[in-house]
């Protein structure tokens, strides 16, 4: 793997721990503003919508520039909103920090997911992706637990700190490893946005939206789930959110390597399987053990739609794939602001912490049924263009 994709999974490793990190210290963060806990899921919401809308207009104006270029201009704005958090003085103020630094997020992992690819052979992309993606699944391992011990220690604000010291090391990085790149010749936006136009690539983002989504239904609340529910002290957050990173860092892997091979038999078990996982861990969730297990199943199997789910975009919109690359990017967000708030409203309901589990579970079954409606169309299609085309051989060979 080349190096320069290093230098993307060090971007990716300060983006994915000021991603998570607000989970960890999502009940600090909410006494210290004096706001409820639902109203503290906020935070994730509106990173997670903030990715949505910056995804495409970020990656938008990046087509002026190079790819390098932009994603240096990414990890500033990146390091800017984490500062912005750090220093808030009211919610409102932290909400906006939290918003500005998602606006790098999608169009740094979209732009970034093809300059992997374009850097490897056809059959290694799902891989070189995954490599990239490391860097957000290791900050799980890394970043977000050691994040929530500072923040629960020394304060939130601290953490924040750091998270924006981690992008200036993330723009060093991709300064001093990922080569020039200029945008194709002959590729304008409106070329990007044909992809669109193709139900195969609408149909793996609304799978992303599901999928990835039913994770976040449970990890967003994972804090008062785990202390309240099961038992666990506070400072056990932290062990938890390690073994949920462990689980992403082991499906990143196994999602890269089968998606080169059987991408949607992957995405078939990955999705099946964290959808039985999610209904379960509302039993689960009263035992410690099992709860820490099921912690890193959540993770493991989430995360193992990432690669093929990406890499099937980049396939479909063959061409012109960094604004559906980016786009993608903001169906996961999408996925995450969508179950964040479910999440909030079942708990407001007074359905209790486990309740949202029960929101992943159907999400994630939602995107199982949408993987299989996907590859029937894409048979049926096969078959048409088998069908039409086999007369003309026969007419070619009869003429020969």
């Amino acid at each position: 793997m080349p190096l320069a994709l290093l230098a993307l999974a060090i971007g990716a490793f300060g983006i994915g721990t000021t991603e998570f990190v607000i989970m960890g210290v999502l009940p600090e963060v909410a006494g210290d503003f004096g706001v409820s806990i639902p109203t503290a899921g906020l935070l994730v919401t509106g990173y997670a919508l903030g990715v949505v809308i910056g995804a495409p207009i970020m990656t938008a104006l990046g087509t002026k520039v190079s790819r390098k270029r932009m994603l240096m201009l990414l990890m500033g704005l990146f390091v800017v909103g984490n500062l912005l958090s750090a220093v808030a003085p009211a919610f409102g103020l932290m909400l906006v920090g939290r918003i500005v630094a998602s606006l790098a997020h999608g169009a740094f992992f979209g732009i970034g997911s093809v300059v992997a690819a374009e850097l490897v052979a056809p059959e290694k992309k799902a891989g070189a992706i995954a490599m990239m993606f490391s860097g957000l699944t290791i900050a799980n391992v890394v970043g977000v637990p050691l994040g929530t011990l500072i923040g629960q220690s020394a304060g939130w604000r601290v953490t924040f700190a750091g998270v924006a010291a981690l992008g200036v090391i993330g723009l060093l990085g991709i300064v001093k490893l990922v080569p020039e790149m200029p945008k194709p010749e002959g590729v304008h936006l409106r070329h990007e946005l044909a992809a669109f136009k193709n139900v195969q690539v609408l149909l793996a983002m609304a799978m992303t939206v599901l999928g990835f989504g039913g994770v976040f239904a449970a990890i967003t609340y994972i804090a008062p789930m785990m202390t309240h529910v099961t038992g666990f002290a506070d400072t056990s957050v932290t062990w938890l959110l390690v073994l949920f990173g462990l689980g992403m860092v082991g499906g990143n892997l196994i999602g890269g390597r089968f998606a080169d091979r059987a991408l949607m038999p992957m995405l078939y078990v990955s999705l099946g399987g964290l959808a039985v996982v999610l209904a379960l861990f509302t039993l689960t969730a009263h035992n410690k053990i099992l709860a820490a297990l099921t912690i890193a199943l959540i993770g493991a199997l989430g995360f193992a739609t990432v690669p093929p789910l990406q890499k099937r975009v980049l396939d479909q919109a063959h061409g012109a794939p960094t604004l559906a690359s980016a786009v993608n990017i903001g169906a996961f967000n999408l996925g995450n602001a969508l179950s964040a708030w479910l999440g909030g409203l079942v708990i407001a309901a007074g359905l209790g912490y486990t309740a949202p589990n029960w929101v992943g579970a159907v999400l994630s079954a939602g995107a199982l049924v949408l993987a299989v409606i996907s590859a029937a169309l894409e048979r049926r299609a096969g078959a048409t263009v088998a069908a039409v085309s086999a007369p003309v051989e026969q007419r070619t060979t009869v003429h020969n």
